[in-house]
């Protein structure tokens, strides 16, 4: 049985080198048109050309966004942006409207089609109408269990792809089709302009004391609508047997730290699997050293729980660096993201590891000055790791030795 793919989000340029580098094999990302994550970055019609040759030249694959709910108005823009995705070589695109995928099969017909799980696809029916539809991969609903996964795979055409999420944020409406941004803040979470006040802190007002705000629950929860995180990493091989083709990561708004972490742990988990073994505890620690909330398996193993007590992020490391260039011997020019002192204890995180410890024992500057430590944001200095690592390696603060899965 073939390994399933492992589908990284980018949402930047710095963010596809780094996917890349931590073991993708495709990577989907959005240019400026029909994208379901309107804050994102995205990407310059020049660097969405620029990211699709770098996937290629890795011999990956590239997914393309477009998966928004468009008005009447906007289906205007979409032949020549079709057509222009095509032209870049795009390999696929991923679509949660019916007359956006007719469209693409018009303007774009070499590029594969992927149904968003915005569609809300629950049943072996509608994966197969879509199949007829002209549809590739079908990413199914978030809210279907394992069981339900296996049914749909047995009764769906034996070409149709079957794509799930495996990890990241999950959305308190069905499959992302959410009202409430739009009806608190006048802002479309349909067309990639939540507002996310399903992470907002709530309180009760009683209509005779206005003003006396009071805790929802006994015990002070008053974050009533606040998920838990996706984490799958343990449940891998479940997912391949019911029949699950493309594991799919969320995040295309989250760091390169982000990136980079998430996807060298499902690389290991995976690459185990394909081995016939069990993740690593390396690879399961490593999901709790990103920034998330609490985790829970989603809707695979029945109704997941809110998490009340806050929307906080928790996490067992901190990215402080990202290597420009490294040589053989180590010495390499960095980047700054979070400020370094001489002596912190660090980590360097290559591909398939769980990070490989050392000391910053000494710090120079650009120009070669000795320095104490990394003054300004974003400063490029140097610093002795322990062996040669590629551009857009991460370095990250070190864990305690017991720090594990919380």
């Amino acid at each position: 049985m073939n390994l399933p793919e492992l589908l990284s989000p980018a949402g930047d340029l710095d963010r596809v080198h780094t996917a890349l580098l931590y073991g993708a094999d495709a990577v989907y990302l959005a240019g400026r048109l029909f994208g379901m994550r309107a804050k994102s970055v995205n990407f310059s019609d020049a660097d969405l050309e620029q990211a699709i040759r770098l996937i290629h030249d890795r011999g990956k694959k590239a997914y393309i966004t477009c998966n928004v709910l468009p008005r009447e108005k906007e289906l205007e823009l979409a032949p020549d942006y079709f057509s222009f995705l095509q032209d870049l070589g795009a390999d696929a695109l991923i679509l949660a409207d019916l007359g956006l995928l007719r469209m693409a099969e018009r303007y774009a017909p070499k590029c594969a089609r992927h149904v968003s799980t915005q569609l809300g696809v629950l049943n072996s029916e509608t994966a197969a109408f879509l199949s007829d539809l002209g549809a590739d991969t079908v990413v199914l609903a978030r809210e279907c269990s394992m069981e339900e996964i296996r049914d749909i795979r047995e009764h769906s055409p034996a070409g149709l792809r079957l794509e799930t999420f495996v990890h990241g944020a999950m959305c308190v409406s069905f499959s992302g089709r959410c009202l409430l941004s739009n009806y608190l803040t006048g802002r479309d979470s349909n067309h990639g302009e939540c507002a996310q006040p399903c992470r907002w802190k709530y309180h009760l007002v009683e209509e005779t004391r206005p003003g006396k705000y009071m805790e929802v629950s006994e015990d002070g929860g008053t974050f009533i609508l606040n998920s838990e995180d996706l984490c799958m990493i343990e449940h891998l091989a479940e997912l391949r047997e019911a029949g699950v083709d493309s594991f799919k990561i969320e995040g295309r708004m989250k760091s390169a730290y982000y990136t980079g972490t998430v996807t060298n742990a499902y690389r290991m988990a995976l690459d185990a699997l394909g081995r016939g073994e069990t993740p690593p505890l390396r690879a399961v620690r490593e999901c709790d050293a990103v920034s998330h909330r609490p985790y829970c398996t989603g809707f695979y193993y029945g109704q997941p729980q809110q998490y009340y007590a806050d929307s906080l992020y928790r996490s067992t490391a901190e990215v402080v660096a990202i290597v420009s260039v490294c040589d053989e011997n180590g010495m390499a020019l960095l980047k700054q993201r979070n400020k370094i002192n001489m002596g912190d204890r660090l980590e360097l995180l290559l591909p398939g590891t769980d990070g490989i410890p050392f000391t910053a024992e000494r710090l120079w500057d650009e120009s070669g000055e000795q320095i104490t430590d990394t003054r300004h944001a974003e400063m490029l200095f140097r610093m002795y790791i322990p062996e040669y690592a590629p551009p857009y390696t991460i370095v990250r603060t070190a864990r305690s030795p017991d720090a594990g899965p919380q």
